[in-house]
């Protein structure tokens, strides 16, 4: 913090997708309790110049080097100064801010990260791509340099609240929730025909298209799953995955004497964004509150593999360990992009998954240099496959 100045230091990383967006609302709310340091953004520079004449950071970056005397121009006697480009993200990341939000969607969000943590300040981490491509090694530098990792995802969000770290040992599993998204009782069949544009539509959350996408196919619930297995150091087997459509349980932790400890809330990703920006200490969110008697009843059942096979690609990738979990998430950040652009099918961004896996040969990461260039193979793969797949 600087000198005579008590407001807690924040940078955020991602500030003009959904999840920075929130949290820049959240941050409006409540102006004398936080200082921004610096806002990071990818493409959308009317979107960040607009939140940096409101919050007034030191200093506002757009990832994409293009668009910086856009930037510059928007921002001109202003005061704030002005960068760009991938090291300038991580520079970011940086600067002297007691909370960092990680909300950089994708591996391009690892680097930005790993120097936050590195700083050894808190982070309120919505990049669960950081810990599925490099899970041992970000939480061996978490250790080592004492940063403090508060998941910002609904379900992992809850699992921290209800998880009993002292008693770690007396605990059977954590149970992942899933929506089951918009194609839960669609028949495989149909699901060949799925647009982008429904494929997006998620019934209860409101996400960017990538993360949408993977809610539709599974695949985030299996990310979820690589996530949490590092974030709560459980075995994979004692990780179970259930599907909930009324997304009012996030999570649940079961313990040995029968209890099972669940967080409830509506789904609203701001409830977790504020337990993270304010914690310890619990801050008011502008959200709806949870009506259980409205809501009548909650409901679930076991997720389809053979509808879903993404839960089993991640299960199967984080059991052989390595870089299979590197491999997993860039060939799925390619397929459901060439999804996106229509150049592949619905179902066939598992299939673009499945084949990458097979084919990019699995190596140990002893270093972050090492998750880049298994990251960098497994995507020329995946392209190669798409190609091939047109």
């Amino acid at each position: 913090m600087v000198s005579g100045d008590n407001r807690r230091g924040v940078t955020i990383l991602g500030s003009t997708g959904s999840i920075g967006c929130n949290t820049v609302e959240l941050i409006e709310a409540e102006p004398e309790r936080y200082r921004v340091e610096a806002l990071v953004a990818n493409n959308n520079v009317e979107l960040l110049a607009a939140q940096a004449l409101r919050l007034r950071p030191n200093l506002a970056v757009v990832a994409n080097e293009a668009n910086r005397d856009k930037l510059a121009h928007l921002l001109a006697g202003s005061g704030i100064a002005v960068a760009a480009g991938a090291q300038a993200v991580v520079e970011a990341a940086e600067l002297p801010a007691d909370w960092v939000m990680a909300a950089i969607v994708g591996a391009a969000g690892l680097a930005p990260t790993l120097a936050a943590v590195r700083r050894g300040v808190t982070i309120g981490l919505a990049n669960k791509e950081c810990l599925v491509c490099a899970g041992q090694l970000m939480m061996a530098e978490v250790a080592k340099h004492g940063a403090t990792l508060l998941p910002v995802d609904s379900e992992h969000s809850a699992i921290f609240q209800v998880f009993d770290f002292d008693q770690k040992d007396r605990i059977e599993k954590i149970i992942l929730t899933a929506s089951g998204g918009p194609f839960r009782r669609t028949a495989k069949e149909d699901m060949r025909l799925v647009t982008p544009e429904q494929a997006v539509a998620h019934p209860n959350w409101s996400m960017g298209a990538k993360i949408s996408v993977d809610s539709a196919t599974m695949m985030n619930k299996g990310l979820e799953l690589i996530e949490a297995f590092h974030l709560f150091g459980l075995p994979e087997q004692q990780i179970d995955i259930i599907v909930h459509p009324q997304s009012v349980i996030h999570s649940a932790v079961a313990y040995v004497d029968g209890s099972v400890l669940a967080q409830m809330g509506s789904p609203d990703m701001r409830t977790p964004i504020a337990y993270a920006l304010g914690w310890p200490r619990r801050i008011p969110a502008p959200v709806p509150r949870l009506d259980l008697a409205a809501i009548a009843q909650l409901t679930f059942e076991a997720p389809d593999p053979e509808r879903f096979p993404s839960l089993s690609l991640a299960r199967r990738a984080l059991q052989t360990g390595g870089s299979a979990p590197t491999v997993l998430n860039a060939a799925n950040e390619i397929a459901v992009q060439a999804f996106l652009d229509r150049g592949i099918g619905f179902l066939d961004i598992a299939g673009v998954v499945e084949r990458t896996l097979e084919k990019v040969e699995h190596a140990s990461l002893g270093s972050i240099d090492d998750v880049f260039t298994q990251d960098r193979r497994a995507r020329e793969c995946a392209r190669s496959i798409v190609a091939a797949w047109r």
